[in-house]
């Protein structure tokens, strides 16, 4: 059977950025942390001795892997991970931890945290909206947002 994840690079950090990313989300929890072995590292790169090469986990029950590869390859916004959630209340629980520490804001329900990781914060209404007849009004009003406000989308919609 062929098991499917993500692998997601960072340059340091990786157990912090576990332990912060189970906190945020129900159904989350950390699977395993591999580490360095004696004078391991990326080639050319420091010694990580006993440092995370990799941390497995859950969140939201869809599996991570976590690594740490040096400063080779960066994160970017052409990954992202979505955050579908049911209220206002969970948005803005959500954006505040992620922006906290060195996040940014950005367009959206766009956002990314103090590790580089992108995120999107997506309530469940904006797809419903998106589907209905008022589809082109709440868009032109998404695309004035950061943080994605509930209320204002349904006022666009009438």
């Amino acid at each position: 059977m062929t098991a499917v994840g993500t692998c997601l690079w960072f340059d340091g950090r990786i157990e912090e950025a576990a332990e912060f990313y189970v906190s945020l989300v129900p159904d989350s929890r950390i699977l395993n942390t591999t580490r360095y072995e004696k004078g391991g590292g990326p080639p050319d790169g420091p010694d990580m001795t006993g440092q995370p090469l990799t941390v497995d986990l859950v969140l939201g029950g869809v599996p991570y892997t976590l690594l740490n590869g040096g400063p080779y390859f960066t994160l970017s916004e052409a990954v992202s991970i979505m955050l579908t959630v049911d209220t206002q209340e969970e948005v803005d629980r959500l954006w505040s931890a992620l922006i906290t520490d060195g996040g940014a804001e950005s367009q959206c329900g766009w956002c990314r945290d103090r590790f580089g990781l992108s995120w999107q914060v997506i309530p469940r209404r904006l797809e419903e909206l998106l589907a209905g007849p008022h589809a082109e009004a709440v868009t032109k009003e998404l695309m004035t947002q950061t943080k994605l406000d509930i209320a204002r989308l349904e006022a666009a919609a009438g």
